[in-house]
């Protein structure tokens, strides 16, 4: 039966069938039988019933509807809870042993209102399968939420990976490393490489788990400007950092304002380049120029 699955281009879909891989990514979720876990991209829920043998709970959000029949059957030949056939109730959601599966759009999807229905509104820990065009918001709105996860294992394209990772002073580090650091400290687990899929895709995968930290590790006096200043600073990389803000008409700061922030206020030279900023050095930059 899982032969007649298609990948759908639409949806990013490329389904992981390595065990090896499979096993280490449920491994480095670091689930204990406590734990109730918000999985995103279930696919035909290979990785699923592993998460199920190790958590309290596994809460599975699939946007393609079409996986209804698969994921049923595969969860059905792996549980050993009291409930081994799938369920159905009015809104979709689909119930086998101690996984529910909900077939919708975690994009659309309220977290508030799925952590009060399945965990006690308490944080979930999060694993999920991203495809690159989503990847970001989804990461993003998971470390943003008012209850962020206790972690989150993702499995998302190696470019974007590093990126998350990157240190200041190299070509990943950018806006979104700032922002991810932000909130959250990562760590690189592994590299999927494109045998280890089907259909394969054209790119190597990594996964990365993300610890969101209690406060962020900088003070600013406005985040939302920060956030602006930090997207402006990395909108031309080539371009030194008094340039790509001075060109920002949303900022509306002069170069001098900004050469003069950078130089007397962070000691740091006009000519420096976004990429060789710390956060704590945007933090400071941007309470400067607010």
């Amino acid at each position: 039966m899982e032969k007649r699955i298609h990948a759908k281009k639409r949806f990013g879909q490329n389904f992981l069938t390595d065990e090896a891989i499979l096993e280490e990514i449920a491994e480095s979720a670091q689930l204990t039988e406590e734990d109730v876990v918000l999985e995103i991209g279930p696919g035909t829920g290979a990785l699923t019933t592993r998460l199920a043998a190790r958590a309290k709970r596994v809460v599975a959000v699939e946007i393609d509807g079409s996986l209804r029949e698969q994921l049923g059957q595969t969860l059905s030949a792996c549980s050993t809870g009291m409930n081994p056939n799938a369920l159905q109730t009015a809104d979709g959601t689909m119930h086998i042993g101690n996984v529910a599966v909900l077939f919708t759009d975690i994009l659309k999807t309220d977290l508030a209102a799925l952590r009060a229905e399945y965990n006690e509104g308490k944080a979930f820990k999060v694993v999920a399968n991203l495809p690159y065009y989503i990847s970001t918001p989804v990461i993003m709105k998971l470390l943003q939420d008012a209850v962020p996860p206790l972690s989150c294992t993702v499995m998302v394209q190696k470019e974007l990976a590093e990126r998350m990772c990157a240190a200041p002073g190299g070509k990943e580090y950018g806006t979104l490393s700032v922002a991810v650091q932000y909130y959250a400290t990562p760590e690189s687990v592994c590299e999927v490489p494109p045998h280890a899929f089907r259909p394969q895709p054209k790119v190597t995968s990594a996964v990365v788990r993300l610890v969101p930290l209690e406060t962020p590790p900088v003070r600013v006096k406005n985040p939302d400007f920060f956030f602006r200043v930090v997207e402006a600073s990395f909108a031309h990389r080539r371009k030194t950092l008094v340039n790509s803000l001075g060109s920002d008409p949303s900022l509306a700061l002069s170069k001098e304002r900004i050469s003069a922030a950078l130089q007397d206020g962070l000691h740091l030279p006009a000519d420096i380049r976004a990429e060789r900023l710390t956060i704590l050095q945007f933090a400071a930059l941007s309470d400067l120029l607010r």
